[in-house]
């Protein structure tokens, strides 16, 4: 069976952030994420693996957002 498409606020309670800091990820962070029409869409796997990988993890770069904003 295929994985299913989730939405901001399902990726956001499934890492227990804000749906404010999962499109903050997006575009500081290169958070995987899919359009599907108007739609932002996830897939969990890809997202645990982003985070494991240290996607997530706060940059020391100058400017750089961190934790959960």
């Amino acid at each position: 069976m295929a994985e299913p498409w989730v939405s901001a606020e399902e990726i956001a309670a499934h890492l227990g952030i804000t749906k404010d800091t999962v499109f903050d990820w997006i575009a500081d962070r290169a958070m995987p994420v899919h359009h599907v029409g108007r739609l932002w869409k996830f897939q969990t796997s890809e997202i645990d693996g982003w985070v494991r990988s240290g996607g997530a993890a706060q940059s020391g770069a100058p400017g750089a957002k961190g934790g959960d904003a």
